[in-house]
């Protein structure tokens, strides 16, 4: 019979893992992880204005990295810096600013480890709860945008010419890593939360001949990792966030043994 703390963190991890898939996908055909690593990066920065102004942690976290989403659309529309150098520059920065402003903040005593690596074995039902209910609003949004966010991903201009909005597709995606990252941040912390989208989401392009079976595989991939993750926590007694992403680049290095497919490819970032 497992603890209810464990059964706890396997419903809530699975539960990640079935919304982290779809987005991940996007993140691996557009060639975005260095976006999504900024994005988890400012969620520190969150964490640290959550405290100062004693609001809800995941209130904070997602106000910041909606802010930080921003901030990099509207700089890249000045020249003279490339998208990469504004990633790097946004995520360190509000990693750094975040660290700073916990350092200050002494009379509080803050566990930075469990934000920077999480720590999924202490979450709630209440954590559960909102696991579920905001995955499924992120799913369903993710649905209804799927066919823009889709051809967005093959080419920008025929989206915006068969007038499927790409531009407001990419920002309310923006919107919804904001959400998840959020939401995952309990789980498996700051500096895993961009593993858990990519590294399921990576080994699935290699075992999948659409996009949409790509979606579905990464959301089952995520939640095998999850699970085995978590029993290899338990049976050796190593730290649990750590132990899902060790457990998902299992996952990733037995998928290379697999021949790729070749069909359902995505123009700019293919699903072989």
């Amino acid at each position: 019979m497992l603890d209810d703390f464990f059964s706890r963190a396997l419903i809530a991890g699975v539960g990640l893992a079935l919304v982290t898939g779809p987005l991940g996908c996007f993140i691996v055909w557009r060639r975005m992880a260095y976006f999504g690593d900024t994005m988890a990066h400012s969620a520190l920065l969150g964490v640290a204005v959550s405290l100062l102004l004693e609001i809800e942690m995941q209130v904070g976290v997602f106000i910041i990295a909606a802010l930080v989403a921003m901030a990099l659309l509207l700089l890249q529309r000045r020249p003279g810096l490339s998208t990469d150098a504004l990633l790097g520059i946004l995520s360190h920065s509000t990693l750094a600013i975040g660290l700073v402003m916990v350092a200050f903040m002494s009379w509080l005593r803050i566990d930075l480890m469990g934000f920077l690596f999480g720590d999924i074995l202490a979450v709630t039902r209440a954590d559960i709860a909102l696991i579920y209910f905001g995955g499924a609003v992120i799913l369903g949004i993710v649905l209804w945008l799927w066919r823009p966010l889709l051809a967005a991903t093959v080419s920008a201009e025929i989206a915006e010419a068969e007038g499927l909005k790409p531009a407001r597709a990419r920002f309310v995606f923006m919107l919804l890593m904001a959400g998840i990252i959020a939401i995952a941040m309990k789980l498996v912390g700051v500096l895993l939360i961009t593993a858990l989208l990519i590294i399921p989401a990576a080994t699935a392009r290699r075992l999948a001949a659409t996009p949409e079976h790509m979606a579905g595989i990464a959301s089952v991939l995520g939640a095998i990792a999850v699970a085995g993750g978590l029993f290899g926590s338990l049976s050796w007694d190593t730290p649990s966030g750590p132990s899902i992403v060790v457990a998902a680049l299992v996952l990733f290095l037995l998928s290379m043994l697999v021949p790729a497919f070749r069909s359902g490819r995505i123009a700019g970032g293919d699903t072989r």
